[in-house]
């Protein structure tokens, strides 16, 4: 498998190291894609997170439009990590975690920033960073990954966080006028026996809300989860709950509304376990996916623009007597067992997504 060739269709810069998805929004005619970026390494860890950038107009063909975000201020010159975009009044806004780096040898702690444009390109950092300056008691020091959305007119921002007295994994609701004044709200989900969250996404779809998070348990591996339900009193109440992409190869996806009112995910491929994995970084975002109700379940099927790349059979996948299995280089394979009544496969060179019953279920590969 030749993981040098760049792939066509999935969004991934020339060079560096990329992880999670970030700012996924439409503004001024395109699709920005932001996402976690080291620019000048192929491994992570080896400078300060950047934010890296690119932007299309159709998912087809993408422009590389370099760093938005570098970590050259004082408040997060340990990183500028995960966060969301927003739209207000013709103005992007992109909220970060910005990390600091203590001379006194300390843990950096973990903030929130804004920056903000009228082009869609050039960023400015607001010059009151941070803008949430500390975890409240109902967190933990990992305290990251602002997700800034707006429902029903209001501003939230819903921050991923760990509790340690409680062993509970928490996410928090702060409220806004304006973007930039925050307020505590209080919590709005929370797991048992679970270190801290990461990555979420909050969006309003139909009468209710989605919502998105990277769940990290004491007693089992990290995943990735949606939730649909109800947002009453700055709580969240799940009516619906699914994985959707089983796919061992994928992480810390993010949600987000474009102009024709489709809810979409994009999700980091192939995700941790693979650092280091080949010559250079393997990571790349997936294809867009709409999330829709259906019988009760979540699904989530490529965007229509995508549609006529998609194939019926590929050589990595082998259908079974009750189900199917994806051959991978040197790991085991990937195996679904059920019915398949409609099997759609996207493929762009080392990596396959795969559509099972119209996008019931969901696997992200790397060949």
């Amino acid at each position: 498998m030749d993981y040098l060739q760049k792939p066509k269709y999935h969004c991934k810069p020339l060079k560096g190291w990329v992880n999670d998805p970030n700012g996924l929004v439409y503004f001024d005619g395109y699709y920005h894609v932001f996402y976690q970026y080291s620019p000048h390494f192929e491994t992570p860890g080896q400078e300060p997170k950047h934010w890296g950038h690119a932007r299309t107009k159709d998912f087809l063909q993408w422009e590389e439009l370099g760093v938005a975000l570098y970590p050259d201020k004082p408040y997060d010159c340990g990183g500028c990590w995960s966060g969301t975009a927003i739209v207000k009044e013709n103005v992007l806004y992109l909220f970060y975690s910005s990390l600091d780096k203590p001379e006194n040898g300390e843990k950096e702690r973990q903030t929130v920033s804004v920056a903000y444009s009228r082009d869609g390109i050039h960023f400015e950092k607001y010059e009151k960073n941070p803008i949430i300056e500390s975890f409240p008691t109902d967190g933990g020091p990992e305290f990251r990954d602002p997700a800034v959305t707006c429902i029903n007119g209001k501003y939230y921002c819903v921050m991923a966080t760990g509790h340690p007295g409680s062993g509970k994994g928490r996410l928090l609701l702060y409220k806004s006028r304006n973007l930039l004044d925050w307020q505590y709200g209080g919590i709005l989900q929370e797991w048992d026996n679970c270190y801290y969250t990461e990555c979420p996404s909050f969006v309003s779809m139909g009468d209710r809300c989605l919502l998105t998070v990277s769940v990290c348990p004491r007693d089992k591996e990290r995943y990735f989860s949606l939730m649909y339900g109800r947002f009453e009193d700055g709580v969240f109440y799940p009516e619906i709950i699914g994985e959707t992409d089983k796919g061992p190869d994928q992480y810390a996806g993010q949600v987000f509304k474009d102009h024709l009112g489709r809810v979409l995910l994009i999700t980091w491929i192939p995700g941790w376990a693979y650092r280091g994995y080949a010559k250079r970084d393997v990571g790349c975002m997936s294809v867009p996916r709409q999330i829709f109700i259906k019988d009760g379940k979540l699904y989530g099927y490529p965007v229509r623009e995508l549609h006529h790349l998609m194939k019926d059979n590929d050589p990595a996948v082998q259908k079974t007597e009750d189900g199917f299995c994806i051959q991978r280089t040197n790991r085991e394979p990937v195996v679904h067992r059920g019915e398949v009544t409609d099997l759609k496969i996207f493929r762009d060179e080392f990596i396959l997504e795969v559509f099972v019953n119209g996008g019931q279920e969901i696997y992200s590969v790397l060949l």
